[in-house]
């Protein structure tokens, strides 16, 4: 964590994108309150940043190969000793997700919709101790299985629901064969589906009620 002596508050960022990586470092650069200490593209490597350095805060994508913002708080829940705060920023517009952040343990949520000052905002106040969240219902219970879902994931269930075959859907989107089966299968996980046809019906039934 930070020194006793500095009120510089260190942090680690981990997100899928290189624009995302250098726009939040030239941000935080710029700032004598921050220090960036390290970035991450995926978050197997964050947890590998946890492991070898001492931090106050990350900041991190919900997206992320590898290992996803969901997979990176479940680990933490497991590691002993100190960790970081976490703010996830993404851009999964998914409306369980903020619940999600909260529910594994997470310090903040700050959508990429909103301003770079509300970024700003919300690192000082976990860093202060405040959690830093939108407002949720938390009566209702969080069992929305679509709000696990990517915005690639979303976008091939979409593309299932229009009965678009494999190979159609890799062209309309411009990815590999592969690409797709990998995405499907993480889709069905979630879903807690077996094939197209139960996701589909899944899909169906949540959003096109007769």
């Amino acid at each position: 964590m930070s020194s006793p002596d500095s009120n510089t508050i260190d942090i680690v960022v981990a997100d899928k994108s290189p624009l995302i990586q250098g726009g939040l470092a030239n941000l935080l650069d710029g700032d004598d309150r921050f220090a960036l200490i390290a970035t991450a593209a995926d978050g197997e490597r964050f947890l590998e940043a946890i492991e070898r350095m001492s931090f106050d805060i990350g900041i991190i994508g919900w997206d992320m190969p590898y290992l996803d913002g969901r997979g990176v708080l479940k680990k933490m829940i497991e590691m002993t000793g100190p960790v970081p705060r976490i703010i996830v920023y993404t851009g999964n517009s998914g409306p369980d997700v903020p619940r999600q952040v909260m529910q594994l343990g997470g310090a903040g949520f700050c959508p990429k919709s909103e301003s770079t000052e509300s970024l700003i905002e919300t690192i000082i106040a976990v860093s202060e101790g405040r959690m830093v969240f939108p407002f949720m219902d938390m009566s209702k219970p969080g069992n929305d299985p679509f709000g696990l879902l990517t915005g690639r994931e979303q976008e091939l269930l979409i593309a299932l629901s229009d009965g678009n075959t494999n190979v159609q859907i890799a062209a309309d989107l411009d990815i590999s064969l592969n690409t797709v089966k990998f995405h499907l299968k993480n889709l069905y996980s979630k879903l807690n589906v077996r094939n197209r046809a139960q996701a589909v019906a899944c899909y169906l039934k949540a959003h096109r009620p007769e």
